[in-house]
């Protein structure tokens, strides 16, 4: 086999990436789900932290009051305890649910999102030596390692430019009183996280696309895998002809029982047979109600003379309409001409036969030679052409 025709050079299919999907591997941006947590969390902390930080005082001025009741019961310490431990869930417990809303939102949201279940199943090939060093020097590990090197040398960066832009301020924090101090440390903060994700934001918007890409590239198919996939969705060509045959033979053999109501049964001598009906009032153009061939072609025959239907002896009619028309499908407008022969034949020799006019003579139906199957071109021999 041609190598050229194993290069994995073609976009994966509708069914590979499903499949894919199924088995976990999705295009996942690592960076798109830190911003989500990152920037959300923080935005949310921003939202929430006056409320927060309300009831933190609140609860502090609460634990740090004691009066002679408190000496008196030691206990009222736990139960203190327990009251606070409380009053901080309360105070952390939407922002930790809300950022994860937010990560998951973001996950659907981009499509990098699965439910299944196989990459939780133990695999041994995954703890292969040889196998393990082909992923440390892939394309994904290359650009993870890029990615990891440049996202560390600009935070660095940042971070030290806005030190450095603020060190002396920092110093004099310890000179300002706590509550100004406290606000103006918390707008530091601010505008440094919010560098920090404007950072993280722009890796995230290249990494993203960059993610799909090695993805798709990951599952490119080969020509060969790809004619295999489309023979398993459709069938062996080889095992579809045969079903094929066999559901027409065995429509064949049903349509047995309508040769009863056919006009005219066509045979060639021996080999083929096609029961056609006609009626003007109901139908376009005559149709083929049986067919067969063979024995089923002798029992199509014998049905027709018992049921008193005439028999006409057209050997190239028959194998035309045999190999051209489906049962209980109209005639081929091509066959028009010839099967209007025969049933014109049929009429009148049934009207000879009520003694209402003379028998006529066997018609000789003009059939295109190639519509019968057993018809042959000749040769074009050179001296014609010359």
């Amino acid at each position: 086999m041609d190598s050229s025709a194993q290069d994995k050079n073609l976009p994966a299919t509708a069914k590979r990436l499903q499949e894919a999907r199924d088995e976990g591997q999705i295009a996942h941006s690592r960076d798109l789900g830190h911003l989500a947590v990152l920037g959300g969390g923080a935005l949310i902390l921003l939202a929430l932290l006056p409320a927060a930080f309300e009831g933190l005082r609140t609860m502090l001025r609460a634990q740090l009051r004691f009066d002679h009741t408190a000496l008196r019961e030691p206990t009222q310490a736990l139960q203190r305890m327990s009251e606070g431990l409380g009053q901080g869930l309360m105070v952390y417990l939407p922002l930790g649910v809300l950022t994860l809303a937010l990560a998951l939102v973001v996950a659907v949201a981009s499509g990098s999102w699965g439910f299944t279940t196989k990459p939780l199943m133990p695999n041994v090939g995954k703890i292969n030596p040889l196998s393990g060093m082909g992923r440390l020097f892939s394309k994904q590990q290359l650009v993870e390692t890029v990615k990891l090197v440049f996202i560390t040398a600009v935070v660095a960066l940042v971070g030290w430019r806005f030190l450095a832009s603020h060190l002396q301020d920092f110093a004099s924090l310890v000179m300002q009183p706590l509550e100004t101090g406290l606000g103006q440390l918390g707008q530091w903060m601010v505008s440094g996280v919010g560098l920090l994700l404007v950072v993280v934001a722009v890796v995230a918007a290249v990494d993203f696309p960059v993610q799909k890409l090695l993805h798709a590239h990951r599952l490119r198919m080969s020509h060969q895998e790809v004619k295999e996939e489309f023979k398993q969705a459709e069938g062996d060509p080889t095992f579809k002809g045969k079903r094929r045959a066999k559901a027409r033979e065995l429509a064949q053999r049903l349509s047995i029982s309508a040769v009863p109501r056919a006009d005219l049964v066509v045979m060639n001598p021996t080999h083929y047979a096609v029961a056609i009906r006609y009626d003007d009032a109901t139908m376009g153009a005559p149709r083929v109600i049986a067919k067969g061939t063979d024995l089923l072609a002798m029992k199509i025959r014998d049905v027709a003379k018992a049921s008193k239907v005439p028999v006409l002896q057209s050997p190239m009619l028959a194998r035309a309409l045999y190999a051209n028309a489906e049962i209980d499908q109209e005639i081929p407008s091509a066959l028009y001409t010839a099967v209007a022969q025969v049933l014109a034949y049929v009429y009148q020799l049934k009207a000879a036969l009520r003694g209402e006019g003379a028998m006529p003579a066997e018609p000789q139906p003009q059939v295109p030679p190639e519509l019968d199957p057993h018809f042959k071109k000749k040769p074009v021999s050179r001296e014609s052409v010359e």
